[in-house]
């Protein structure tokens, strides 16, 4: 099913925000432990999508030209200037709790590399573990948001359902045109230049070094030219 990981990771923002408004009071350090936890578990997952490359020499170059492609085109700063436009524009139509918990976590749960690298992962291989790793950080997530923000919270489980689920379907459409022999290829090498950057989140989830991850999104493009062309070519 394409939409699982999408669904459950909906799901996740509400049961955490139904949750978070039954506690109100919740320990810092116990939110410091259990993230650093998530943040363990998604290096793991991480590495292991890492390994299924054929060949690391394609991954490598797909990261570097990708690097260099984001941090020219300045992707995290742009997805942080629409997070803060956003924020501008919706601001004038808050009543209270309800928008600002709506925006503020719409904001935290869509922008970010691991939905289009876990809806990506949905669509192409009907592997749903980077959603459902990232379900939990938003399920945790949300009862922190709704412990202060309110009932808002829960909202953005539709335009994160929405986001993800559009790009899982779109992923799935590319699925069923490509040839087999070159969409297997494509497969393994976009899970694992995925994987690198999950493991990228992990480690800014565990504060060891702020790595602009969004500035490498453009590495899947890159593997996906590089592994056609390779394709052409032998």
């Amino acid at each position: 099913m394409v939409l699982l990981g999408s669904i459950v990771n909906g799901a996740a923002i509400i049961a955490g925000t139904l949750t978070g408004l039954l506690l109100t009071k919740i320990p810092e350090r116990m939110k410091e432990t259990v993230m650093m936890g998530i943040g363990l578990a998604v290096m793991i997952l991480g590495i292991s999508m890492a390994l299924k490359t054929a060949d690391i020499f394609y991954v490598i170059v797909s990261l570097v030209l990708g690097s260099i492609l984001g941090e020219w085109m300045n992707l995290e700063g742009k997805l942080l200037g629409v997070g803060h436009y956003l924020e501008r524009k919706l601001r004038r139509f808050k009543t209270g709790n309800v928008a600002e918990g709506f925006v503020t976590a719409t904001l935290i749960f869509v922008i970010g590399a691991m939905s289009i690298v876990g809806a990506l992962d949905s669509g192409l291989r009907g592997d749903h573990a980077v959603l459902m790793t990232k379900s939990m950080i938003d399920g945790f997530t949300s009862i922190i948001l709704a412990s202060t923000l309110g009932v808002g919270v829960m909202i953005s489980a539709i335009p994160v359902f929405l986001y993800e689920g559009c790009i899982a379907l779109f992923a799935n459409l590319i699925h069923q045109y490509v040839d087999e022999s070159l969409l297997k290829m494509l497969i393994s090498e976009i899970t694992a230049t995925g994987g690198v950057l999950i493991f990228a989140i992990g480690i800014n989830m565990l504060n060891l070094k702020a790595i602009r991850v969004a500035n490498m999104l453009p590495s899947l493009l890159i593997i996906i030219i590089l592994i056609s062309l390779k394709s052409l070519v032998f």
